[in-house]
Order: C-alpha cells, then structure tokens, then sequence
C-alpha cells in the first residue's frame, strides 16, 4: 500500500544504503528458476522486515509492526525493520542491505509497489532468501519459487463491522471513506454494505473516493462531507484511518475503523472495526521456520483461518450490534458465504442470481469491479 510520507532513514539503514551504493550493490549471481532449499531455524536466523510508512500509523503500518512481534519473541530469530520506505529503488537498496550486510535469509515487504518489479528481481537475484509479499500477486508459472504471498481477506471483517454498523446508527445513513475503486478495496465497501443491510435492510451507503492511499487532509474533507450530507456513522478503507476516526468523533458520530485499532481515538462513537491479524501468519511462519519446514507460497484465510478480528467494541456499539456481529463471525468462520443471491448491484444488474451464491474466497471477488445495491456511489 502506498503511502505519502517521505522517507526517512535510520542511521543504522543509511549506512547500510551508503555501503551498497558506494560497493555498486551485491553481484550474487541469480540462478533462474532454482528452487532454494527450504529456510530453517538456526543461530540468529534474519528476518528482515520493511514499511512503506510510519510503524505507528494507526493503520496498515502498524497492523503489521504489531503483528511482527511474534517473530521477536521467537528464540534464535533476529528481526531487522525499516520504516517509511518508498515503493521505488530505495526499497531494493533496503532489503539488499538486510541480506548483504546483515545476512536476512526472510524478507517481508509488506507495501503492495514492492512486488513488482522489486520483489520479483530480488527474488531472482538471491535464490537462497525468502520473499513474502501481504497479496495474492503470486503465480507459480511467472514469478520465482522462493517469492511468495499471504493475504488476509479484510472484507470478511467488514462484513462484520457493516452489521455492527448497521444496528449502531440511528438514520440507517453510513458512509463510506475509500482510497481507491479497485478491486482490494471494493470488496471492503460492499462486503460492508451487505452485512450493513443484513441488519438494516434499509441501511445506505454513501461512497466517497480519495483516490490515494493516505491523503489526510482529503480524508477529513470527505468526513466531513459525508457527516454535513446526514451520515452518522464513517467507515473506511485507507491506509491510516486516523484522520477519519477523530473528525466523525470531533463532529458527534460514530465510526468504524481499518487494519488496525483506532478506538482510543474515539472513545465515544466508535463501533469496532476490521483488523487484520497477521500475527497468525508471522507465528506461522516462525514455527515453520523453527521444523525446517518450507513457507508456503501462498497463504489466504478470514475468520476460518484467524487472520482477520474485529476490534474489541467501543461505545459506539449497542448491545444489539455487538450480538449481531459476533454472531456474524460464527458464521463466517463456518464457512458460511456472505454472497447468497439474489444480488444485485447498485446500476440493478444481477450479481448473483437467486439460488446461487458466491464463495468467501471465490475467484471472481479479487476482479471485483461493481458496487452492490445499497451503495451510493460509482467507480469513476
């Protein structure tokens, strides 16, 4: 996920840059194609960890920076992180100096413009280092064997949330802050939309688009927005919801946060929100590492697979939202599909037909390209 920060290095990582640089960069030669051998616990085993922002963002960055503590915690494992690292040439220069200097035999890039080119070269070049990336990017007949992805499918969660939101606001009126139409974050709007109107059949959804991943002082601009235009609960899908938390909470309405706790923000209005667990992959991953067993290349789950939560309910949720939710959850983690037709999207053209429904991790929900009756709002 991209970020508008600018980069800021740490001494230990600027000289890590300037040696590289100074060296003309690692000349390990790739070998195409070759399957590394699987990466195993060892003796201060390195895993290199790099963010495209801040670790404390209250969002994406830090949904992941909070989750790689179990990776510290595991013995014999020694972690390196760098923050605030742009999806350019500097992440290449970062995580080469994890492997040259440092010896990191586990990189986790966890912004989605790292992937390509970047992961995918690095990959190539170092055969004998593992490479994860937090998407489904991964093909195993295009990209390298030691290069991989783990996703935690969010919009499971905002299903969730979209119920709790849908019993928490009065007027049925939620909006909706979104960074971008494709198709990561659509699903997060309409998976919201339909748990909204599970429970609230004549719930709306007010769609507005930022078009960045982080652009704090439009965020507040469409909260405010949406707030003036008689919503009275905010959901969202940037990378740091913070700014939209504390505007609904500064204005008198309730909110639903993303990636990561913001209740403290509000502790008035908020509801919970959909968070992503990735402490389950990290801790995955660590006790394969600790057997000497292979990471899989792809990793995906919900709440069958304890990848994703809602934050612990704020004061924003009532008794009956809270029951809602949880019970919501139950079923999700059974399996059960949240796309049971008939449904239609908001132009009334059908989606799923009555009778049929669409699986929680169906194919056709990563080329998401509609949004579901009930949102107001379009791609463009």
């Amino acid at each position: 996920m991209t970020d508008a920060h600018e980069p800021r290095l740490t001494s230990r990582g600027l000289d890590r840059r300037s040696l590289l640089i100074a060296s003309g960069g690692a000349t390990l030669a790739a070998a195409a194609g070759l399957r590394p051998a699987p990466v195993r616990a060892a003796e201060n085993l390195v895993v290199g960890v790099v963010y495209v922002g801040p670790r404390d963002d209250f969002g994406w960055n830090q949904s992941h920076a909070s989750a790689i503590a179990a990776l510290k915690a595991t013995p014999g494992v020694k972690v390196l992180e760098e923050e605030r690292v742009p999806e350019s040439i500097d992440v290449v220069k970062t995580m080469e100096s994890m492997i040259e200097l440092d010896g990191a035999k586990l990189i986790f890039g966890t912004s989605f413009g790292y992937f390509n080119p970047f992961m995918i070269e690095l990959a190539k070049k170092y055969p004998d280092v593992q490479f994860r990336h937090p998407t489904t990017l991964w093909s195993a007949d295009k990209h390298p064997k030691n290069l991989g992805g783990y996703f935690a499918s969010l919009d499971q969660a905002h299903y969730a949330s979209g119920v709790a939101a849908g019993l928490s606001s009065k007027s049925g009126k939620l909006g909706f802050i979104a960074a971008k139409p494709i198709s990561i974050v659509l699903r997060s709007v309409n998976q919201f939309t339909l748990g909204a109107r599970k429970a609230n059949s004549n719930a709306t959804v007010r769609l507005a688009v930022t078009g960045e991943w982080s652009l704090p002082v439009r965020e507040a601009e469409m909260a405010n927005s949406l707030i003036d235009q008689g919503c009275d609960l905010i959901a969202c899908h940037v990378d740091s919801p913070k700014i939209i938390v504390q505007t609904a909470e500064a204005r008198g309405v309730k909110s639903c946060g993303h990636n990561a706790s913001q209740a403290s923000l509000a502790p008035k209005g908020f509801v919970t929100g959909a968070e992503l667990k990735y402490e389950t992959i990290y801790k995955g991953f660590a006790e394969l590492l600790a057997s000497g067993k292979p990471l899989p290349n792809v990793a995906v789950g919900g709440f069958d697979k304890d990848m994703v939560r809602l934050t612990p309910y704020g004061a924003g949720a009532t008794e009956e939202a809270r029951k809602a939710a949880e019970a919501a959850i139950a079923e999700l983690a059974a399996g059960k599909p949240i796309y049971v037709g008939p449904i239609k999207d908001n132009k009334g053209a059908t989606i799923v037909a009555a009778g049929q429904t669409l699986g929680n991790y169906a194919p056709e929900l990563d080329a998401t390209a509609f949004l579901v009756e009930g949102v107001q709002g379009s791609l463009a």
